[in-house]
């Protein structure tokens, strides 16, 4: 990993690593992927002013994120299936968040079940929850991360209906894979990922099997889980949702001012601004376009985070500074997962650090707190731009 400087740089490692069927899941947008490419040629159109002269002595990345204290103002994201990127990969990211310093947050589409990462890991995690069909499996489902000490609940808004991925289609993705000619020749061109994958009984979705009646096999889960996406999901359900969770709630999948002035009004924390990274409505705008308009339509009260397209630490600098107090990565950590487990989850988040760090320095700023607008040369997203 001592070669490894950027997050493209583990984006190269985890495609060679991976098959193509778990890489192209964790890679691929819907449809054309316009919204996906938009998502990181938006945050390049924002410029940063160059300062020099100023004290960079004593920097602080140090901030809070739903009145949690953190290294700096990053989580990992809820992202189904990252152990089929990497075996038992919902505990290794677990772990490598914990250590840093930063929140990790679990998919209820994860392949590790709440109790099983609850287990390995020391520091609480958050959890994320789809709106379901299934009321009493959702409620058991919220039961279960409260009762292992999840601080945070993150419900998703954007996927009642999932958006076309054509990679996936072609790919037969699937979990476990089938066993398909394509598919064993595949695995077979991968034997790092095949060995560790052989180290583990964790297969399938861990929050699912054996939690709901008449669900044994990978059959009948999918037939359980294409059922469940709620369709009439509406903000009745939310606050139904809102009512059930004692802790913090963050909407997540937020991208429409309308949207976020309902979303504030339910009680929530926090307010996610993403386009489910481009894997949903395809041609959406970016997040890092809309989070200003968002932010002042709901006012100070209401904390706001973003997602989708963040790579670097300039990116989250530039969501900082555009007003966002956090932002959550996907594909970021997930590509370090891929290339290499714990250590590779651990390796972009000190990529990610570091180039917030000396971008911070290089603008004027030696408190992650202190940064605002002033940093930009343009920023063609902000109202008074």
């Amino acid at each position: 990993m001592d070669r490894i400087t950027s997050i493209e740089d583990l984006h190269r490692l985890a495609k060679r690593r991976v098959p193509k069927m778990f890489y192209d899941y964790m890679a691929s947008g819907s449809w054309t992927e316009s919204t996906l490419q938009a998502n990181r040629d938006d945050f390049a159109k924002i410029t940063l002013r160059q300062r020099v002269a100023v004290d960079m002595a004593n920097r602080s990345t140090r901030t809070s994120m739903a009145g949690q204290q953190v290294a700096m103002p990053v989580a990992l994201a809820p992202t189904g299936l990252a152990g089929m990127q990497h075996a038992d990969g919902e505990i290794l990211g677990a772990r490598a968040a914990a250590k840093f310093g930063i929140p990790y947050c679990m998919s209820s589409m994860s392949i590790c079940s709440i109790e099983d990462v609850a287990r390995h890991t020391d520091a609480p995690f958050w959890f994320q929850l789809y709106v379901l069909r299934d009321h009493d499996f959702a409620r058991r489902l919220i039961g279960r991360a409260a009762a292992a000490g999840c601080p945070v609940l993150v419900l998703t808004l954007d996927l009642q209906i999932m958006g076309q991925r054509h990679q996936d289609i072609k790919n037969g993705l699937s979990t476990p894979p089938k066993l398909t000619l394509r598919n064993i020749l595949d695995m077979a061109a991968h034997p790092r990922w095949c060995l560790k994958m052989l180290g583990t009984r964790r297969w399938d979705f861990g929050n699912i099997m054996g939690h709901v009646e008449g669900v044994d096999s990978m059959q009948s889960l999918s037939g359980w889980v294409a059922e469940q996406f709620d369709l009439q999901l509406d903000w009745e359900a939310v606050k139904r949702i809102r009512d059930w969770w004692p802790g913090k709630l963050v909407l997540k999948g937020v991208l429409d001012v309308e949207d976020a002035r309902k979303a504030a009004a339910v009680g929530a924390d926090v307010l996610l601004v993403s386009n489910h990274g481009g894997r949903q409505l395809d041609g959406a705008p970016s997040a890092i376009s809309m989070l200003d308009a968002i932010i002042k339509a709901v006012g100070p009260e209401t904390e706001i985070w973003l997602d989708s397209g963040v790579r670097s630490g300039q990116d989250v600098l530039k969501a900082v500074a555009s007003g966002a107090r956090g932002v959550m990565i996907g594909r970021a950590w997930l590509y370090g997962l891929a290339a290499g487990g714990e250590a590779g989850v651990t390796k972009a988040l000190e990529i990610i650090h570091k180039e917030l760090d000396v971008t911070m320095a290089l603008t004027g700023n030696r408190d992650i707190n202190q940064v605002d607008q002033t940093i930009f040369h343009q920023n063609p997203f902000l109202a008074n731009s």
